[in-house]
């Protein structure tokens, strides 16, 4: 079965979405995934160095009291799931193109839930920058993903490639991630487990 997933990786209900899934995939021993990684960027202007986190805070939302209540909702649920999100010790919030690059790579070797498991935590539970190049290809090297196969990977082309799927997302009028596309059914949010395993279910009669 193919299931697609949309997503951004300094999208913490993403993390969270991702984590569920993984749960509720875990019922199906006998079944076969192919999980696609399509990439969504939160910030699509983002500059390529990223900008300091407080001042993304202030312009996103006003100021970080503002964004204060839904960040602990969020790091609230995220610790139903055993993901202690350390949100405070993040300084910079990251341009994510060579991320979800990362991820396309990976896919080639069938390591990409791993990879992105790998790039959630970095980001939100030990603060590092993975709009940072030698960050991402350290995470890479821990997979046996070769260092020139990465830098060859994250070239122009490719930047534009993972560019063009906000038309994608346009297309299927999708504003906001996680979103799956599990058979025939289209799930929108950081749905539960159950739910997720409830549109599996049913997508393999």
């Amino acid at each position: 079965m193919k299931i697609k997933v949309f997503a951004d990786t300094i999208c913490g209900w993403c993390y969270i979405g991702h984590s569920r899934l993984n749960k509720a995939l875990a019922e199906f021993k006998d079944v076969q995934f192919e999980i696609e990684h399509m990439p969504f960027q939160l910030n699509p202007d983002m500059p390529k160095e990223g900008i300091e986190r407080s001042r993304y805070l202030e312009i996103k939302f006003g100021s970080k009291e503002n964004a204060q209540p839904m960040y602990d909702r969020m790091v609230e649920e995220a610790n139903k799931e055993g993901l202690n999100f350390n949100l405070d010790i993040i300084k910079k919030t990251p341009n994510t193109v060579l991320s979800h690059l990362l991820i396309n790579l990976a896919e080639k070797e069938n390591k990409q839930n791993e990879i992105k498991e790998k790039i959630y935590q970095s980001y939100f539970i030990e603060g590092l920058d993975i709009g940072d190049k030698e960050i991402l290809i350290n995470i890479g090297k821990q997979f046996d993903i070769n260092e020139n196969k990465i830098n060859e990977f994250f070239n122009l082309e490719n930047i534009e490639k993972v560019n063009s799927y906000r038309k994608i997302a346009n297309e299927k009028n999708i504003t906001g991630v996680p979103f799956f596309e599990i058979g025939k059914d289209y799930i929108s949010g950081a749905q539960s487990s159950s739910n997720l395993a409830t549109a599996i279910k049913n997508n393999l009669n």
